[in-house]
């Protein structure tokens, strides 16, 4: 059953949050709904009013001390108020994932902004696209038409018909209020925007239309298509790209007639360059980048610069679509496991490992229920590959056979995506030299399930990216990661799977997901609510 919350996010600032499958069965989650809906970044912790103690706000240790139309407050752990830029990159982890993140080759943290550091991401959205989208404050004059046709309809129950001036400044205010998350919203989320709208006033339903906003819609559509002209010409870098003049400069690309947008759920897909910084400065970060690669102990400085040059580097990603080998020859520092950490949060705001960890063991056990009910040959094969479970208490070895029965379930070959070899002979090192897109994991002789002598790493267009992580779950996650960060598409064999990682673990719904997916993470919610 639905339920609906007040949550007080600071002083004069409460918020509804709107859960359709019910209030969560775990503070953890609820936390991660909240983050997820409201764009927080920074740790909090929550308290609930409790009716035993006059109302006054206590902890919040169990989901069963609240219930629907329930207020609770967040308080902020560190600061007194969310910061703008993201801190950490922690979010709350489910029991059992300890072992992971104590391993040396997996961060704390997914991202560290310095002070330095945070002024070159001043430009950068820093929110996904709101479950409930927020409609804004509009300018006086349009404030004090819309109070007194409100006056009116509680009065009266009187329909306003607004004048052309009117419906363009709230169109121009919502076309503002849109970019901030996306120049190119989809279907769906005009939707969304159009009935956040009626909602908030419902006197500028529509007579003789089914949802009382479909001509809001279209108004909508058309007038983002107009906003995104203004931004093309003050140099809007994520529209530019698509001008007819950009196409024509390219006019020998095989892929010119590609229109370049955020396919992923991206929030920020083509960043503009920092303020003060133009391409030739970036490009001599870069290259003082490269010296800092070869030196020791510097970790910080390198997240500096590697913060500071994203908007050069997603430029370069996205409009010269260069070979892996080449990019990797000149940004180095981003393949290593916390620099792809901090190059996912940059582009989602999600932080990557710790985000896919917890949701891979928050559903673990009814994902468990959910595969050993597959009938027919893939029931034989699910078996097969989760049959290490009951010999090994090793929380890594859960998660990889899990990924493994989720492939089959999938009616995907796990196989073909995580290729296992016993050390590793010369014909078998030819054959990774071969591979386009993968993970490998190497089982050392002698080497037992509850053993971790195995190396795992991830090759893409046949060159090795990572090498040396501890287990499979972390190499599917960052190869995620990667996909994200080079701007890949889904591979087709395992585009089912990558979905999965990121509507279901990630949280990264772009709605235009398949239905297998959805249909999936129904019965997870349903089993999680059992």
């Amino acid at each position: 059953m639905a339920a609906t919350l007040r949550v007080i996010l600071g002083v004069d600032n409460s918020s509804k949050l709107i859960l359709p499958s019910g209030i969560p069965g775990s503070v953890d989650r609820l936390k991660e709904e909240i983050q997820r809906q409201f764009g927080l970044t920074e740790d909090f912790r929550l308290q609930y009013r409790d009716a035993e103690f006059d109302n006054e706000y206590m902890n919040l240790t169990t989901t069963g001390d609240i219930k629907d139309k329930s207020t609770i407050k967040v308080i902020y752990t560190q600061n007194p108020a969310p910061s703008t830029v993201p801190t950490t990159a922690s979010t709350a982890a489910s029991t059992g994932t300890s072992s992971l993140f104590d391993s040396p080759s997996l961060p704390d943290t997914d991202i560290l902004s310095s002070p330095d550091s945070s002024a070159s991401c001043s430009s950068l959205r820093l929110r996904k696209w709101p479950l409930n989208f927020p409609i804004p404050e509009f300018s006086f004059g349009v404030q004090f038409q819309l109070e007194r046709a409100q006056q009116e309809y509680v009065n009266n129950g009187t329909l306003l018909d607004p004048s052309p001036k009117l419906k363009s400044d709230i169109l121009d205010m919502l076309a503002s209020e849109i970019a901030k998350y996306k120049v190119y919203p989809s279907s769906a989320d005009i939707d969304d925007v159009a009935e956040a709208l009626i909602q908030k006033y419902p006197f500028l339903k529509e007579t003789g239309s089914v949802t009382g906003c479909e001509g809001w819609k279209v108004s909508i559509r058309y007038k983002m298509a107009n906003y995104r002209t203004t931004l093309r010409n003050i140099g809007c870098p994520e529209v530019a790209i698509n001008t007819l003049q950009h196409k024509r400069e390219r006019e020998e690309s095989p892929c010119r007639n590609k229109v370049k947008k955020a396919r992923k759920a991206e929030v920020n897909f083509l960043p503009q360059y920092p303020a003060g910084e133009t391409k030739e400065s970036l490009e001599e970060e870069r290259q003082a980048l490269l010296m800092e690669v070869k030196k020791t102990n510097n970790d910080q400085i390198i997240k500096t610069k590697m913060d500071k040059t994203f908007a050069h580097r997603r430029r370069e990603v996205i409009e010269e679509m260069p070979f892996i080998a080449e990019f990797k020859s000149r940004w180095p520092a981003l393949f290593k496991v916390h620099e792809i950490n901090a190059e996912f949060t940059r582009i989602t705001t999600v932080p990557l490992l710790s985000t896919f960890m917890s949701s891979l063991d928050h559903y673990s056990d009814q994902l468990m229920k959910i595969l050993r009910k597959k009938g027919g040959e893939p029931a034989r094969r699910i078996a097969a590959v989760m049959s290490p479970i009951g010999q090994s208490s090793r929380i890594e070895v859960k998660r990889e056979c899990i990924l493994k029965a989720l492939m089959i379930y999938l009616n995907e070959k796990p196989q073909n995506l995580i290729k296992e070899y016993l050390d590793v002979s010369v014909m078998e090192a030819e054959e990774l030299e071969g591979i386009d897109l993968g993970i490998y994991k190497i089982i050392h002789e002698g080497a037992q399930l509850d053993d971790s002598l195995e190396d795992v790493g991830i090759i893409i267009e046949k060159c090795t990216v990572l090498q040396d992580l501890s287990d499979v779950a972390s190499g599917c996650a960052l190869l995620f990661g990667l996909i994200y960060c080079l701007n890949l598409s889904y591979p087709k064999p395992f585009r089912y799977l990558f979905e999965f990682f990121q509507k279901v673990l990630m949280g990264l719904d772009d709605k235009k997901l398949s239905t297998k997916i959805q249909v999936l993470k129904n019965k997870l919610c349903q089993k999680e609510m059992q």
